[in-house]
């Protein structure tokens, strides 16, 4: 490392000088961010990743899974609506191996960038297992058992989450499984019981499905993605539905058993007998629990996650923690947001950091979810006066044109001022329609000035300026 000497302690470990500026522990989302951002700043940066860079995220999360989406809607449009559009195919078939190699190489194209924008900025990449035993001191563990030491002035935690183990059903990764291994199965079941209808459990659902698995999707709650707008979810589940997934809402898993051929679930739900499903897989989706490394004296939340300040310090100075490890919105975006903050907190003369308050949630299923702001139902609850502007995708020229009418976009107005409180879409493109909404409710947009901006025709985003014109009664193609 440029600037720093070895010592060698007398228990046989080495320790850096403190010519470190920060130390970085872990490399997703959160960690690479603020490792690139500090570097930006000139300082000298070391990130200790026990895995590859990118974390979950690049490697077994968002960025794989959306790789097989594609690949899974490309195989649905073939075979389910090329004749609509005029082509004619023959003979299609779904290549799993082809497709799980297509997510593998996304992933690792991705990580390499990462590793490629590190040496780029000359940060230090350490791989092996990090601790903090003393203050200003990161203790790592190598793979071979080779314990070294790294001195700094300021420590990141951004350690992430990993799926939570629920003892009614234990995963061992061949029966009752996780994400990661949903990824990367031998082959496609001939049916799949999937646990939780957030993102990860609608997104997988939705891949299998189209790969010829029968799905059924449990949800505890009485909703498909529960933290949607209702009208969203009741779309979701009507959609789901139509392509053949069973959806089982109101329900609860109460417990998994597994055997050489599958699995068997019981489920209870209120005012209906108690059934039994059994599916070849059961793929485990109900949440995540924060990962946090072994830090003398750091105190942590109720849940056991990091609890940090304003600044995104610990307890323990000069040692701070960002993204999943410390919860609140628990998204990759979000969790980059908040170690940009920390580190120019930590570095800029005089910077405030912000805590994340206006994230984007969505779900790349077909059709898209994506969601900003308030509910509809928070309105209600905090009795705020509202007016909801609502238009239907299948009045969008654009939308008929490339025959995915499906779904609506959903705006929710302040009554007396106009102000945009919320917006949630379902349907074609709603995750990138989402960043028109989200920068106007930022910039304290309302109706008017909604109503006063020229959206390209032919275009989805059009639905959000008819959506505009709706709340005030006024839609032009409706």
């Amino acid at each position: 490392m440029a600037g720093s000497t070895l010592d060698k302690s007398p228990r046989g470990s080495y320790a850096y000088s403190m010519a470190t500026d920060l130390i970085i522990i872990g490399g997703g989302p959160a960690g690479y961010a603020a490792a690139i951002r500090a570097a930006q700043l000139g300082k000298k940066v070391v990130c200790i990743e026990k895995e590859r860079v990118g974390g979950t995220c690049l490697n077994w999360g968002c960025i794989p899974t959306k790789a097989l989406l594609e690949s899974a809607e490309m195989f649905r449009k073939m075979v389910q609506g090329a004749k609509a559009y005029g082509v004619n195919v023959q003979e299609v078939t779904a290549d799993w191996d082809a497709m799980v190699a297509r997510s593998r190489a996304v992933s690792d194209r991705l990580c390499s960038g990462i590793e490629f924008l590190f040496k780029k900025h000359g940060i230090e990449r350490l791989q092996g297992t990090a601790s903090i035993p003393a203050p200003g001191v990161v203790e790592i563990t190598a793979s071979d058992g080779t314990i070294s030491q790294l001195q700094a002035s300021k420590i990141l935690i951004a350690t992430g989450a990993r799926t939570r183990d629920i003892p009614a059903f234990p995963m061992d990764g061949t029966r009752i499984i996780g994400s990661k291994q949903a990824l990367t199965l031998p082959r496609v079941p001939s049916s799949m019981l999937v646990i939780g209808s957030g993102a990860i459990g609608s997104e997988f659902s939705y891949v299998y499905s189209c790969l010829g698995c029968k799905i059924t999707l449990v949800e505890a709650l009485p909703n498909l993605l529960p933290n949607e707008d209702d009208e969203v979810s009741k779309t979701m589940e009507r959609a789901f539905k139509k392509r053949g997934i069973t959806c089982l809402v109101g329900a609860k898993v109460e417990s998994v058993s597994s055997s050489e051929s599958g699995v068997k679930a019981h489920i209870t739900r209120p005012g209906k007998p108690d059934t039994d499903v059994e599916a070849e897989v059961c793929l485990v989706a109900v949440g995540v629990v924060p990962v946090v490394p072994d830090v003398r004296g750091l105190q942590l939340t109720e849940r056991g996650f990091v609890q940090v300040n304003d600044r995104y310090e610990t307890n323990l100075p000069g040692v701070y923690a960002a993204g999943d490890c410390i919860g609140g919105v628990m998204l990759a975006h979000a969790a980059s947001y908040e170690a940009v903050q920390a580190v120019e907190g930590m570095f800029l003369p005089g910077a405030t950091p912000k805590k994340p308050t206006l994230v984007p949630g969505c779900t790349y299923c077909h059709p898209q979810v994506a969601s900003i702001g308030k509910r509809e139902r928070e309105l209600k609850q905090a009795g705020i006066a509202y007016k909801v502007g609502k238009f239907p995708f299948q009045a969008i020229g654009r939308a008929v044109a490339a025959g995915e009418t499906e779904g609506f976009v959903k705006l929710l107005f302040g009554s007396e001022h106009g102000e945009l409180l919320g917006a949630h879409i379902v349907g074609e493109g709603a995750t990138e329609l989402i960043a028109t909404p989200q920068l106007g409710i930022s910039a304290e947009l309302t109706d008017e000035d909604l109503h006063a901006a020229i959206f390209a025709h032919p275009t989805l985003s059009e639905a959000i300026h008819e959506a505009t014109l709706a709340a005030d009664g006024i839609p032009i193609h409706a």
